[in-house]
């Protein structure tokens, strides 16, 4: 595959597709395809396949961190630009390509603003390829690497919130610093992080990424309604679990997190998902019938278009999807029970057993 020309189509595709691929999380859709028309006004962002590039080259990782529902957040693209000056500052290397840390509606189409201005491109790939809560789940398991030192830069909020945050330490460190900038910002900040070789990012996180998001949105976008949510759950091999209305929607924005319950009533029976920014398990009477990272997903069900669980209510008509792991491109983050064991007491239920 050659270099593929970004614009206004192929946006729509990535930031809708980028959506049902985020599972409840990774940011809104409106702000997705805000941005990422604001890029191809900005320049012309081209996507490049990872087998373009040679196995030194360097790789960073640009992201939004913090709570989507969060009242006071402010994230502008020039944010976006000033942390990378910031990490490609430190490293002392020029930066060869761009990706984003995962599928979402607004992470998708990360570092396309940052290509068009820099003209430095977007490689097909993302740390993992469906969203996740915690920064350490897109840093491709260089947790496991012995002494790695992080370089991380944070920039967001305005007025005495405004932050610019550099950060040179141990991973773990530097995510959980990125993480209480974002609270003191408002609630989101633009992250740049984690430099990395072309070798090691094909080894650990997900190639093809980008394109499947495309591939996800240009078949739902193609209908509408149930025949959207169908064109949805073929290209992705998943199903339809439920289809109902929202009877109860708890929600939380606490540590720069969103965490929650959704109940979904269908034909007298009720399904509960709990979520962590992206849904986390999805049961019924106790059994569980999904668990992250299956990708759990809501979609309204007169339109068919994807509804993040920031902007779940009491009383909407929705449809829950379901997509086992086996389907989906995942980093080996996904199988870290390490990483993956934080989750279980911000939802309350097991999740490791279920890996």
């Amino acid at each position: 595959m050659d270099a593929l020309k970004l614009d206004e189509r192929i946006v729509e595709y990535a930031v809708y597709g980028g959506a049902v691929l985020g599972g409840g999380g990774g940011g809104w859709v409106e702000e997705g395809l805000r941005i990422g028309k604001l890029a191809l006004e900005a320049g012309q962002p081209l996507l490049v396949p990872i087998d373009h590039f040679a196995d030194d080259d360097l790789f960073v990782t640009v992201a939004v961190v913090g709570a989507p529902a969060a009242p006071d957040k402010y994230v502008k693209p020039v944010h976006y630009v000033k942390a990378l000056n910031m990490v490609s500052s430190m490293t002392g290397k020029g930066v060869r390509a761009l990706h984003t840390n995962e599928n979402g509606g607004e992470t998708t189409i990360n570092g396309w603003f940052q290509s068009a201005l820099t003209g430095i491109p977007v490689v097909d790939f993302a740390c993992n390829g469906r969203a996740h809560p915690t920064g350490t789940m897109g840093s491709m398991n260089l947790t496991e690497l012995p002494n790695y030192v992080s370089h991380q830069a944070a920039v967001g909020g305005r007025g005495e919130h405004y932050i610019e945050l550099g950060i040179t330490s141990s991973l773990d460190h530097a995510a959980s610093l990125v993480r209480k900038a974002s609270v003191e910002a408002g609630g989101l900040v633009a992250v740049a992080r984690n430099p990395v070789t072309a070798a090691y990012a094909k080894a650990n996180g997900t190639p093809g990424a980008i394109s499947r998001a495309i591939a996800v949105g240009e078949a739902m976008l193609a209908h509408q309604g149930e025949a959207a949510i169908a064109a949805v759950t073929a290209e992705l091999g998943g199903k339809v679990i439920a289809t109902g209305e929202v009877t109860e929607c708890r929600l939380e924005t606490s540590g720069g997190f969103d965490a929650g319950v959704v109940h979904i009533a269908d034909s007298g029976r009720v399904y509960e998902m709990t979520f962590w920014n992206e849904y986390m398990s999805l049961e019924l009477d106790g059994e569980r019938l999904a668990t992250f990272p299956d990708l759990i997903m809501t979609l309204d069900i007169d339109t068919g278009r994807p509804v993040i669980t920031a902007a779940v209510n009491k009383g909407q008509r929705l449809v829950v999807i379901a997509v086992p792991k086996e389907r989906l491109l995942l980093s080996t983050t996904m199988s870290n029970s390490k990483l993956l064991q934080s989750i279980e007491p911000i939802i309350h239920k097991p999740i490791l057993p279920y890996l």
